[in-house]
């Protein structure tokens, strides 16, 4: 069972996978990095594709060309923002010896919620969420898709059985929000809000 935050973060694992939603991750690297803590990025093919078809953004194949450019969109320090290969196994977050204090995987695709489900750790993603659960380290997936089979919620809820929190990017109306950004920043804030990490992207239920 994976503990709740308890403890500052300081340093969070960030993954994009396939699915759609990488607005949100996106926004969530830009809240992460603003807050002044470290991220190590995760990503995979299908993210690239996906970046590409819902921001118009390229961002390149190699981890380090990915460093540099998000680094300059966001004006991140180099120890800042480190971005990894999927087969960079030599990397931080592959070890429990050198695990961050949480892990977000946003969007996270069906296939990639299924393999950490499984255990099979074919890429760094899955290794990294693997750590977290084994080292019980706060893990949160941000699914995207819809509707949900039976295989789905099933992988699911194995996953939340073990402490794994589901936060699905299903914003709320009751702020009536006027843009999608406000939308992708509601979803935003409750991520923020699991961490464990102070923002202003929207007034408090009742304030």
């Amino acid at each position: 069972m994976l503990y709740p935050i308890s403890r500052p973060v300081h340093t969070v694992t960030l993954a994009f996978t396939g699915a759609s939603g990488l607005p949100y991750g996106m926004r969530l690297l830009e809240c992460l990095l603003k807050a002044d803590k470290t991220v190590w990025l995760l990503y995979s093919q299908a993210a690239q594709i996906v970046a590409k078809q819902e921001m118009n953004l390229t961002l390149p194949a190699q981890a380090a060309q990915c460093a540099d450019m998000l680094r300059a969109r966001f004006q991140a320090a180099p120890h800042q923002l480190q971005v990894f290969g999927k087969d960079e196994w030599f990397a931080p977050p592959a070890s429990g010896s050198n695990p961050a204090d949480a892990m977000v995987v946003c969007p996270a695709s069906m296939g990639v919620v299924a393999s950490i489900a499984a255990g099979t750790s074919d890429h760094l993603i899955e290794r990294a969420a693997d750590v977290c659960i084994k080292e019980q380290r706060p893990l949160i997936l941000v699914p995207r898709e819809t509707p949900l089979s039976a295989i789905h919620l099933e992988n699911m809820l194995k996953l939340a059985r073990l402490g794994v929190c589901i936060l699905p990017p299903a914003p709320g109306f009751y702020q009536h929000p006027a843009t999608v950004d406000d939308m992708v920043d509601f979803v935003v804030a409750r991520i923020l809000d699991q961490l464990g990490i102070a923002h202003q992207l929207m007034p408090r239920w009742g304030e």
